[in-house]
């Protein structure tokens, strides 16, 4: 997520850690870098203007020019304009009515329906009752797809009856709600172009059929600036409440995320993560933002494991992985909890010092795809292992190496990158145990 972007300020704030001290020369060099990174990143040209202005007012502050760790405090400073500028609080749906009614509305292609069956799930999760409503009825198997999806979260769906339109579907899907004593009635409606007038004023007839409290435009992230000017046209013909952006694990340059808040003047609610059904986070600038930087998201992190493993388990990883005694099962063990978290790649951008060490941990050309296909890989070589190598990987000499890139199906050579992949690990965990308030902080979850 945002790769481009977080390596190229990574590299820029390395230079100013460097200096004793700022002078506005400094500041002005180091801002100009950061405005092209912006720019490269396809933030929109005004946003970015902006941005830079605000930083420098607050940068050529007295608590910057004569802190003690300037660098740091320029770093800051950046952190909590972009909190700003992705919206500062995380904000949240409108449950005021019950049933609360949830429209989903955006281009063709860009995920409303799987995000819908997401919401769908992520509600759920939080205790609330959910009805989806097919409003689809011109796509090809859209209702079939979405019935499909509700199956799998355990939600009833509401389906049009042949020549309904789309609003009698609507209102009869909020008396469906109603029946059923449910606390939210999510509408999934057809992909359209926000220039075509026939299929928006459709739009406008089930948000008035429904009274619709929350209406939400789903957005491809990974369309950058194309993205933020479709969410103006929209928000221009529908008057949006909230916007959820899809894709966001794999855009690498974060122009419309960084974008579209100041744009639109909407507020993102929800961004999609993954393609599984949970993969649908609320959206929290403040975490967003420290994952840009590479500060971390200790948080969610910890919030992730929470939903995979019991306190115990948790309880027993912990002390391992910050223990000096931490062995190759133990890398094994924290290899197979992180892959029922997700995507390994996405999980160490959670990690302070993780953009470093995913560059640290980079598969050669031609190996696996990805970290995460390389743990299976690593599972079968750890279990080629003897106990006392496991304990010991010390002791691993080549003839061992070799035996075990045998008994794996993998080479020496592969056997080798496992070992240095499990080095990195142990320092990365005696890094994090030093870092200060880690017990604590971890202390809150338990």
């Amino acid at each position: 997520m945002f790769k481009t972007l977080s390596d190229s300020l990574e590299r820029i704030f390395g230079k100013l850690r460097g200096y004793g001290k700022l002078t506005e020369a400094n500041i002005g060099d180091a801002l100009r870098e950061v405005r092209v990174a912006l720019l490269e990143a396809d933030v929109n040209f005004q946003v970015a203007k902006g941005f830079i202005e605000k930083v420098r007012v607050r940068c050529l502050g007295k608590d910057v020019m004569e802190s003690i760790t300037p660098g740091q405090q320029v770093i800051k400073e950046v952190h909590d304009e972009l909190v700003s500028l992705l919206g500062g609080a995380a904000a949240g749906i409108d449950m005021s009515v019950r049933p609360s009614t949830i429209m989903l509305l955006g281009l063709h292609g860009v995920g409303k329906t799987t995000t819908a069956a997401k919401l769908a799930a992520l509600l759920k999760k939080q205790g609330r009752k959910v009805i989806l409503a097919a409003c689809d009825i011109r796509r090809p198997a859209a209702v079939e797809q979405l019935g499909i999806l509700a199956a799998k979260v355990g939600v009833e769906m509401v389906s049009p009856a042949p020549g309904e339109t789309v609003a009698a579907i609507g209102r009869k899907a909020l008396n469906v709600g109603k029946e059923r004593d449910a606390d939210v009635v999510l509408f999934d409606t057809g992909g359209r172009l926000h220039i075509d007038d026939d299929l928006v004023e459709e739009l406008g007839e089930l948000r008035d059929a429904v009274a619709a409290q929350n209406v939400l435009l789903v957005v491809d992230a990974a369309m950058g600036q194309e993205s933020v000017n479709v969410a103006t046209r929209f928000n221009e013909r529908v008057k949006l409440t909230g916007m959820i952006l899809t894709k966001l694990d794999s855009d690498t340059r974060g122009g419309a995320a960084l974008s579209i808040r100041a744009v639109t003047g909407c507020p993102v609610l929800f961004c999609g993560t993954g393609e599984h059904i949970e993969d649908l986070d609320v959206y929290r600038p403040d975490r967003l933002a420290s994952r840009i930087l590479q500060m971390g998201d200790i948080v969610s992190l910890v919030e992730k494991a929470q939903e995979k493993f019991n306190r115990e388990d948790m309880a027993k990883a912990e002390e391992r992985m910050f223990s000096s005694n931490f062995n190759l099962d133990d890398f094994l063990s924290q290899l197979r909890m992180m892959r029922k978290m997700g995507p390994i790649e996405n999980l160490l951008e959670m990690l302070p010092f993780g953009g470093k060490l995913r560059g640290s941990l980079a598969v050669p050309e031609g190996a696996s795809a990805g970290l995460s296909g390389f743990t299976k890989k690593a599972e079968a070589m750890i279990l080629s292992m003897t106990p006392q190598e496991r304990r010991r990987p010390e002791i691993i000499s080549g003839s061992r190496r070799r035996r075990i890139a045998g008994g794996s199906g993998t080479t020496a050579g592969e056997v080798n990158d496992l070992l240095r992949r499990f080095t990195e690990a142990r320092k990365m965990g005696k890094k994090l145990g030093q870092l200060k308030g880690k017990k604590e902080l971890l202390q809150r979850f338990r």
